[in-house]
């Protein structure tokens, strides 16, 4: 949950397009990067390949569905 919370903070502020590599060593990171991106609207783009630690890749969107802060893995108000 921590990689989610410091990953919503993390894109609030890039421009739209930026893609972002996380290195999360977390075992749940595989399944909650991609659903987190599905909630929220950013592209992912799956692991990156040739990294010493795994490393994924996902695309800041401009349309970007608002999260709440705390819990950015539910919308505002739910």
């Amino acid at each position: 949950m921590l990689l989610l919370i410091q990953l919503a903070r993390l894109v609030t502020g890039l421009e739209a397009g930026t893609v972002v590599h996380v290195i999360a060593t977390d075992p749940a990171a595989p399944l909650d990067l991609p659903a987190w991106c599905h909630l929220t609207g950013h592209p992912y783009l799956g692991p990156v390949p040739g990294r010493n630690r795994p490393t994924y890749a996902l695309q800041v969107s401009g349309q970007a569905r608002p999260m709440d802060p705390g819990a950015p893995w539910r919308r505002p108000g739910s």
